[in-house]
């Protein structure tokens, strides 16, 4: 069974802007034909930068990007069939909401007939139709998006690229918006490049996210991957809340190490990457896999420093071997009426739910 090629293909591309510093490092990178792939990363992280490459309105200064197999480079952006969603909507103020959605039509020579059609069946996949005579002016900043979202698949292209598109909308607005990407990328069968910065909306939307750190993919993989099994400290931190513990590596063995901390307790963790006895690491442990008060293969002495009540769960910061930003997230449930702050109490985690990863990159 052959495997079939790559819709987008980003070979050893690289972007300077002075001609010294690299903007994007060697990137190489595949994206399946119908994939949500998020870029997510800080700010100058590149991510941006390689989807401007992509639409055409950056150049790389080396390698080669190509779509469906063929190369970009000679193909200007109005030419290259994709779909573009930008932040700030970029919607023409004079025109009404069917003239936004028929101008990219009209460029494609498209008969009056079929623009008519299409613009229809854009606004009824947004649920707008019954705005197609107002001014973006006249839009919330919600219904300006779907708009833009609508101008974006009006020419039914296969790829559709995403500059942090919900960004500016509150956070109730980006949330539905989000349904709504999600629906129509399911219902269209489109391949989908989405950048952003907010890691929420990452794992919210995404088949694959690829985190970006200084001009490098740091990891590539689905949002449980990367959540569950991060491969270094930065992905670690940027990915969800996380507790980091240094410490040094004492024994390997291929399911489990064991880690001395800088206080001196041992305790277990997955090896998430390439150490050896000897080595320093960093352990990453999510706040939701902390077990308060009761046994536990992996225990160490607390101090309750804060008890925070968020409805259906407790937010317990404690010092923990001489951390003090320690954070556990307890369900109600399992919340004990005894607790309190200056009280010491047990925490622990399974082994399997800590990653021992090399601190040299985190960042």
């Amino acid at each position: 069974m052959s495997i079939a090629p790559p819709y987008v293909r980003f070979q050893g591309v690289q972007k300077s802007y002075d001609g010294e510093q690299l903007v994007v490092k060697n990137l190489d990178l595949d994206i399946k034909r119908g994939e949500f792939l998020t870029l997510l990363g800080p700010s100058g992280s590149g991510k941006t930068t390689s989807l401007m490459m992509l639409a055409g309105f950056e150049t790389p200064t080396q390698g080669e990007i190509l779509l469906a197999g063929k190369p970009l480079h000679t193909v200007a952006p109005h030419e290259r069939g994709i779909g573009m969603v930008f932040q700030n909507y970029a919607l023409f103020p004079h025109m009404t909401v069917a003239g936004n959605l028929a101008f990219p039509l009209r460029v494609r020579r498209m008969s009056a007939v079929d623009i008519e059609l299409k613009v229809k069946r854009a606004l009824d996949m947004v649920q707008l139709a019954h705005l197609a005579q107002r001014y973006p002016a006249q839009l919330s900043g919600g219904q300006q998006q779907r708009i833009a979202l609508a101008r974006a698949l009006v020419f039914e292209p296969s790829l559709v690229l995403m500059d942090e598109p919900l960004g500016a909308l509150d956070k109730q607005l980006r949330e539905q918006m989000q349904l709504e990407i999600r629906r129509l990328h399911r219902q269209l069968g489109l391949t989908v490049v989405f950048v952003t910065h907010d890691q929420a909306e990452a794992l919210t939307l995404s088949d694959r996210v690829a985190v970006f750190n200084d001009g490098v993919i740091q990891q590539i993989d689905t949002p449980k991957a990367l959540y569950e099994h991060p491969r270094n400290s930065f992905v670690a931190h940027f990915i969800g809340e996380n507790n980091a513990l240094p410490g040094t590596v004492i024994a390997v063995s291929s399911a489990e190490c064991r880690v001395r901390l800088n206080n001196g307790c041992e305790v277990g963790a997955r090896p998430a990457t390439n150490l050896l006895a000897g080595d320093p690491t960093s352990l990453s442990i999510r706040p939701e896999r902390i077990e308060l008060d009761r046994p536990s293969p992996n225990s160490l002495p607390g101090r309750i420093e804060e008890l925070i009540y968020l409805g259906d769960h407790v937010r317990v910061r404690l010092n923990v071997a001489g951390h003090q930003e320690f954070t556990a997230k307890v369900p109600i449930a399992d919340m004990k009426d005894s607790w309190m702050t200056g009280q010491t109490v047990p925490v622990g985690w399974l082994s399997h739910d800590a990653s021992a990863l090399d601190p040299l990159l985190l960042h």
